[in-house]
């Protein structure tokens, strides 16, 4: 995981609903726009997100990013490793 990993999901965790990067960048102080566009795709291959509109570039957090983000998972676990 990276730094910003865990604050990315925490946005989308927080949404509760489906969002755009760009609402993510939006929410996020201190993270820029590019490393989240860097960032979903990978936390999308681990099951953290999941990727729900492909034409507008949706996204929504899954049961296992929440696991992760409430501790019941380890980062070691998930091997993402940053780009």
């Amino acid at each position: 995981m990276t730094k910003s990993d865990p604050a990315v999901l925490e946005v989308f965790e927080e949404a509760g609903i489906a969002i755009p990067p760009a609402v993510a960048e939006f929410n996020l102080e201190g993270v820029s726009k590019s490393t989240i566009s860097r960032r979903l795709p990978v936390l999308v291959d681990h099951g953290l997100l999941e990727r729900v509109d492909e034409d507008r570039g949706y996204y929504r957090i899954t049961e296992r990013g929440r696991q992760y983000l409430e501790g019941e998972l380890d980062a070691e676990d998930l091997e993402l490793n940053e780009d």
